[in-house]
């Protein structure tokens, strides 16, 4: 009975979540949205209240940054931060002095990072060919590109294939002899999940084709070792998901800090992180009673972002060959993010607004 939302109803099916938000002292999503989105779902637990009052708040998620962090970007931000950034990392005004951070040093050291990238995407490659026995001509992919990281699971809600839907607008805007873009895509689809799995196979099918071969790669064997790696030497990161189903998403934060820059739907993390100014938009946050045209008008609105804005504002480059407006954007995502989005925040967070005030009472709170 616990587990039904009411009790009453013999047909109704146990629900592991309808149970949990029954036992537990405090509820939260794990990012602003997915606590809005969370007290409209479940408001029929606590029917005599607002979609408002149900209570089930929010914190959002934070990532680790060691673990995911880059030695030299490390080694970047001790030289300008101070060596005990580490110890402040929460604080807005340690995340200032990026200011006084030199751009010439920070793009070096992404471009070094970026071939490092390259050469391990070679060597998956080569890895791939001797296993299968197959003649399979390695990508030529090249560090003066701009190279767009896309690494998750494969489920449909995140839309991977987003940026093919008009596969004919993205191939020209892929291969522009003058602007090229070249994708790296990691991941794995649940070994039930058969959309999923269609997915990739697609994708893989597409990474073939003749005018795409050198500027899409899937890389096998999704881990956090090939998720580092796309991290540190990307300059862009994707995110795509279908609003508002995406809960969080922990990617783009780890992305953040090894210097690359978000493109996102307003969805999870990005929607209450994203200022118009510390990465880029797709969309505009609204929601299509369709999801096919939901679909249609995010594939749109991407090619547009990625035409307009992005790589426009990569290959604007000054006398000493720096894309300027790129670098103030990595460098104001940074001062705007990076104190927020870490973990060390997020157990902050959980302890005042949870975990002290639910080791003051014994029970749950008692349902309308």
């Amino acid at each position: 009975a616990l587990g039904r939302v009411r009790p009453e109803r013999q047909e109704e099916e146990f629900c592991m979540t309808t149970l949990a938000l029954k036992l537990a002292r405090r509820s939260n999503g794990v990012s602003s949205l997915h606590g809005y989105v969370s007290r409209r779902m479940w408001q029929e637990l606590w029917p005599r209240r607002r979609p408002s009052e149900v209570p089930i708040g929010h914190v959002t998620n934070g990532a680790h940054v060691d673990t995911w962090l880059a030695n030299e970007i490390a080694q970047l931000y001790s030289d300008c931060l101070g060596a005990g950034w580490r110890t402040h990392l929460c604080r807005p005004d340690t995340w200032r002095h990026i200011e006084h951070m030199d751009e010439s040093e920070l793009w070096t050291i992404k471009v070094a990072l970026k071939r490092r990238l390259l050469d391990f995407v070679a060597r998956r490659h080569q890895r791939r060919r001797e296993r299968l026995g197959v003649d399979d001509p390695r990508p030529r992919l090249r560090s003066d590109r701009l190279t767009i990281g896309v690494a998750r699971r494969f489920a449909t809600y995140k839309r991977a294939m987003l940026m093919f839907e008009d596969l004919d607008r993205a191939k020209a805007l892929i291969t522009d002899p003058e602007r090229p873009l070249q994708f790296i895509f990691a991941g794995k689809a649940h070994p039930a999940d058969g959309p999923g799995k269609a997915l990739l196979r697609r994708l893989c099918e597409l990474s073939r084709l003749a005018e795409l071969r050198d500027h899409v790669v899937v890389v096998e064997n999704y881990d956090m070792n090939v998720s580092r790696h796309l991290l540190e030497g990307c300059d862009l990161w994707l995110n795509m998901p279908r609003r508002p189903l995406e809960a969080c998403g922990t990617s783009g934060m780890k992305a953040v800090f090894n210097a690359t820059l978000n493109c996102s739907t307003l969805d999870g993390w990005w929607d209450e992180a994203c200022d118009g100014e510390n990465g880029f938009v797709i969309g505009d946050g609204q929601v299509c009673a369709d999801p096919a045209d939901q679909d249609r008008a995010d594939a749109a609105a991407l090619l547009a972002t990625l035409e307009g804005q992005v790589v426009p504002m990569y290959y604007d480059r000054n006398h000493a060959e720096l894309p300027m407006a790129w670098l103030m954007r990595v460098k104001r995502a940074l001062k705007t993010l990076a104190w927020r989005y870490n973990a060390d925040r997020m157990v902050m967070d959980y302890a005042r607004r949870l975990y002290v005030h639910a080791s003051k009472t014994s029970t749950a709170e008692i349902l309308d």
